[in-house]
């Protein structure tokens, strides 16, 4: 075994090799940019090597500085983590070259499942079913045109170059293939280097199956079961799960089978996904599946293989790396439990889920029962330059039982209610609605999903009553003589037993009344009455209730006149009338502001255009995706202030709207 590891990555997969190494006793080396020099990842390693700016393209993605600091810290290996350069068969090489040990498949394995159109290929030639397309040489738009007119819409574009749902556009029509197209390869460019496309039919109400396989350098090849990952939004992973529901044992052994045909094709070594788009319309079939691509890295989502089989996988990774035998035969691996992991994100999923930058002002998970990889803590602060995940968090039940999948699903979403994360917008709220979606829990998963309720899983106003009736009761602890929830004999607020508030939120008035008789208590949130018994809280904020039966909790921060609570992840501010606020009420802005720094990649309109409310302005490429900015309104645009391809601060004016009337 190797004494010592660069890890050429950062933020949550960083600390997680990290951990692995550590438990075996190897030493570890982070690199870092210049806005990951207090990072997470920079702490908790041995020592810590500077790579260069800020930028992607500058650091993490210079694969000749990695290898200079491998070299100056005494490194023997490198683990590339995921994304960056992990599938880069050029990197992985140079490594192999300058004497060090890759932790990953052979070169020409990555390179050989790299391209889309080649794996493909080869996967027809393993006898594994693939998906009807173009995978052609000519890229020409009006080649690529016929080839979706002749597929059949709906189809895909997809980047032939990279992965993590960049580069994919799903087209319904001939007359909008060509705007879809434009955008596909501008993304694919921007994320991978390669505008290069296929074309493929859309599977209807497709899921997103894939098996884990792992080989090693004497021929050894293993399966780890599959994951189903098709919880997701704009081809981006959110909640993953083993096994798949739904699954039989006839269809897993096909799809598992497969799997080993393709890698046996590249004589796969390490850890390596095999991903299907499969028929979901009914119940899985032998022959309802289709191999989409092979991923030659460790997945972001192999915790939750590692729950239900008992393996740590960047373990597996090291010692196959150095030249062992796979730990295990593949009749010693068996599946235990279930397991669910769900993507913490810094993003705002009721603004279109807009990436949220900014520092992390509180972070707290000792409450939290189950596991937690996170990047991140207090202090730390979300970068523009990088992928806005935080945290994964993974739950695994192993008590046999016909409804072990909701017990699952209803314990990870009452554990992601109880982390404690502040700063940047997350995604939780959104998360914890997923996980309790009936469609879901029920097993009814498919990519669509989440686009097909939309709406719903987006919107926290259902937890803004029970936030209000927190707040209230909050106020009334912190105006009274004494703590009341260390009180041992019945507490009555210092105002009497009848107490009246006026919030504002979100740019609306609530108004809260609390009541209390005894030990009973009464509600009322802007008229709707609510009956509230078993109320308490701590010296830790927490301040819960049972409200008309059901019950309810929230974490509640008080910062002079504002008073922040957390229910079931969503996040409301409450402050009193009068009390300075950061947006104000009102109409919607003339002015369209970039969200977050990044380079303006098209503009779709001009001065003097009238425009529409929801009609697309500008489309900004940050964090990895590209973001479309649309009109906030009816009216008329008075000046476009940025040009395409210019880099723009967060803030930066990009289009100013005027009404109709003032134009004229």
């Amino acid at each position: 075994m190797f004494a010592s590891v660069l890890v050429a990555n950062r933020a949550e997969i960083a600390c997680r090799i990290f951990r692995t190494a550590r438990a075996m006793g190897v030493r570890t080396i982070a690199v870092y940019s210049d806005a990951d020099a207090k990072a997470k990842h920079v702490r908790e390693a041995d020592e810590a090597v500077h790579i260069g700016q800020a930028a992607a393209s500058e650091s993490y993605l210079r694969g000749d500085k990695i290898i200079a600091a491998a070299k100056a810290a005494g490194a023997e290996a490198i683990h590339p983590g995921y994304g960056f350069l992990s599938e880069n068969p050029d990197f992985a090489q140079a490594v192999i070259d300058a004497g060090l040990i890759w932790i990953g498949p052979t070169p020409a394995a990555i390179r050989a499942m790299g391209l889309k159109d080649e794996a493909k290929r080869i996967a027809e030639e393993a006898g594994v079913p693939v998906v009807p397309g173009y995978r052609g040489e000519a890229q020409d738009a009006k080649t690529l045109t016929k080839a979706a007119k002749d597929v059949g819409f709906p189809v895909l574009i997809k980047a032939v170059a990279g992965g993590g749902g960049r580069g994919i556009r799903e087209v319904n029509s001939a007359g909008d293939f060509a705007a879809a197209l434009e955008s596909a390869r501008r993304e694919a460019q921007a994320a991978f280097g390669d505008d290069r496309v296929i074309v493929e039919k859309l599977i209807a109400r497709p899921r997103h199956i894939e098996v884990q396989v792992f080989g090693d350098k004497h021929g050894g090849l293993v399966h780890m079961f599959e994951r189903d990952c098709s919880l997701q939004r704009r081809r981006q992973k959110v909640i993953e799960e083993a096994p798949a529901p739904g699954m039989t044992e006839a269809v897993r052994a096909a799809m598992c089978e497969a799997a080993l045909k393709v890698a046996r094709a590249v004589q796969y070594e390490n850890a390596g996904t095999v991903e299907y788009v499969v028929d979901g319309s009914g119940p899985l079939r032998e022959d309802g599946f289709w191999f989409l691509e092979m991923n030659t890295r460790l997945q972001v989502e192999h915790p939750v293989t590692e729950a239900v089989t008992g393996l740590d996988l960047v373990e597996w990774q090291f010692r196959v790396a150095a030249g062992e035998r796979l730990p295990k035969t593949q009749e010693e691996i068996t599946l235990s439990g279930h397991a669910i992991e769900a993507r913490i994100c810094a993003e705002d999923p009721s603004e279109g889920f807009r990436p949220s930058v900014g520092r992390i002002t509180r972070y707290d998970a000792q409450s939290v029962a189950g596991r937690i990889d996170a990047g991140f803590d207090r202090g730390d602060a979300i970068s523009p330059f990088y992928d806005s995940l935080v945290a994964k968090y993974i739950e695994h039940g192993s008590k046999e039982s016909p409804r072990l999948r909701r017990s699952v699903c209803t314990m990870a979403a009452a554990q992601l209610g109880r982390l404690e994360i502040d700063g940047p917008t997350t995604n939780i709220g959104f998360l914890i609605r997923c996980l309790m979606n009936e469609a879901f829990h029920e097993g009814h998963v498919h990519t669509g999903l989440i686009a097909d309720n939309l709406a719903e899983l987006v919107d926290g106003s259902i937890n803004r009553s029970v936030a209000a009736i927190v707040a209230a009761l909050a106020d009334a602890v912190a105006h009274s003589e004494s703590n009341p929830w260390d009180a041992k004999d019945g507490w009555r607020m210092n105002c009497g037993t009848r107490a009246a508030w006026r919030f504002e939120c979100g740019g609306d008035h609530v108004e809260v009344t609390l009541v209390r008789d005894r030990d009973a208590w009464r509600a009322s949130v802007d008229g709707a009455a609510h009956r509230l018994t078993g109320v308490g809280g701590n010296r830790a904020g927490w301040v819960w209730a049972e409200v008309d039966g059901a019950y309810r909790d929230g974490l509640v921060i008080r910062e002079g006149a504002r008073t922040t609570v957390f229910v079931n992840g969503d996040r409301f501010f409450f402050e009193t009338p009068g009390a300075s606020r950061e947006h104000a009420d009102g109409a919607a802005s003339d002015e369209v502001k970039a969200p977050l720094p990044g380079k303006v990649a098209t503009i779709a309109t001009r001065a003097g255009a009238a425009v529409r409310k929801g009609e697309p302005l500008v489309t900004l490429e940050a964090m990895k995706m590209e973001h479309q900015l649309k009109a906030p309104r009816d009216g008329v645009v008075a000046d476009v202030a940025v040009e395409e391809g210019a880099q723009v601060k967060e803030g930066a004016l990009l289009v100013r709207l005027v009404g109709e009337d003032e134009a004229a």
